[in-house]
């Protein structure tokens, strides 16, 4: 029998984009844009996208290497104010086990010209399958995809 277990973790972790938060909104909420870099960079090419940007609407994003299990974030949208706010808890599973719940806020503040962004993750990490360092390190590369796409666009 596998011996079961969760580990109860948060982590928090801010950046600055010199942009607007109207365009930071929009690169976190708008499916084209979030495509172009909510993505995994060894496999850029996930195997599903879908995105229901609403209250009660569903983001999936699955992928993973071609002889490996897949990776599948299924989240749920909680709650959303324009230019200001995206909370949404989510799940992740490694083919088919899932490897932890999350509850995750995004919080937008207009600074210096630019936008403060600070996340905040709630995470149970279930049966040692994750942990919270390999979580957060992995949301820090994508908001730093986040910034480079935010450069990128005019």
């Amino acid at each position: 029998m596998t011996e079961r277990s969760v580990v109860h973790s948060t982590f928090g972790i801010e950046r600055f984009y010199p942009a607007a938060p109207a365009k930071v909104f929009f690169a976190l909420s708008n499916p084209d844009a979030k495509r172009q870099w909510f993505t995994d960079p060894d496999n850029p090419m996930p195997g599903r996208f879908e995105m229901d940007f609403r209250v009660g609407g569903k983001e999936i994003n699955a992928g993973g290497p071609k002889d490996g299990p897949i990776h599948v974030y299924t989240a749920t949208y909680q709650d959303i104010v324009q230019d200001q706010r995206i909370v949404y808890s989510y799940d992740m599973l490694f083919g088919d086990v899932r490897i932890s719940v999350s509850l995750a806020t995004i919080e937008l503040f207009a600074e210096d010209k630019g936008t403060r962004l600070v996340l905040t993750e709630q995470g149970a990490f279930l049966d040692g399958h994750d942990t919270s360092d390999t979580r957060e390190h992995g949301t820090r590369v994508l908001l730093d995809l986040l910034g480079k796409f935010l450069r990128m666009e005019p």
